[in-house]
C-alpha cells in the first residue's frame, strides 16, 4: 500500500477576501445595480416625474401611473391603465412620491417584514421595490417597480 501525502496550499488572500465579500452581500436585504456610494448619495429631487406599476396584493394601489412631483408633493397622477384609473378618480392620495415608497419599505423594514428589498438604477434611485410583511399570508405583497423617472429640477427634497 503507499501512502499518498495531501498538503494544504494556502488559498490565496484574493479569493479568500473575494469569498467573504459574497458572503456578507448575500445577507444584505438589499439587491442593487447600482454602487453603494450611489445609493446612498441619491436624494430624491423636489420634481421630477416617473412612472409606477404598482401591483400585487389586495390594497388600494394597484395600477400602473405617471406621476408627477412638484415641491416633493404629488402635483399631477394619470392611470395608465383600468385599475390605475379607477385610483386616481377614487383614492388620488394613494398616489406616493418615490420618497413615500422608500418610507414604506422602510416601514417594513422596522416591522421586521419577510421581505423588504429594493433594486437601485446607477444614478442611486430605486427602481424596483418588493415588500411582502408575511411570508405564509395571502395578499399582503407589494410591487413597486419605477421607470421613466426624470428629475425636472436641481433642488433636492430635505428629510
Amino acid at each position: 500500500m503507499t501512502a499518498v501525502r495531501l498538503t494544504a496550499r494556502p488559498v490565496p488572500r484574493l479569493a479568500l477576501i473575494a469569498g467573504m465579500l459574497c458572503a456578507v452581500a448575500a445577507c444584505d436585504n438589499e439587491t442593487s445595480t447600482a454602487p453603494a456610494s450611489a445609493r446612498a448619495t441619491w436624494q430624491e429631487p423636489a420634481s421630477y416625474t416617473y412612472t409606477l406599476r404598482s401591483s400585487e396584493g389586495e390594497r388600494s394601489l394597484l395600477g400602473t401611473f405617471r406621476i408627477t412631483v412638484r415641491d416633493g408633493a404629488v402635483a399631477k397622477a394619470v392611470g395608465l391603465d383600468d385599475s390605475g384609473r379607477h385610483v386616481v378618480e377614487d383614492v388620488p392620495e394613494a398616489v406616493p412620491t418615490i420618497g413615500g415608497l422608500l418610507g414604506e419599505l422602510e416601514q417594513a423594514r422596522r416591522d421586521d417584514a419577510d421581505t423588504a428589498e429594493v433594486e437601485y438604477a446607477a444614478d442611486g434611485h430605486p427602481v424596483r421595490i418588493s415588500l411582502d410583511w408575511e411570508e405564509d399570508a395571502i395578499d399582503d405583497e407589494a410591487r413597486y417597480v419605477i421607470s421613466a423617472y426624470q428629475p425636472t429640477d436641481g433642488r433636492r427634497v430635505s428629510r
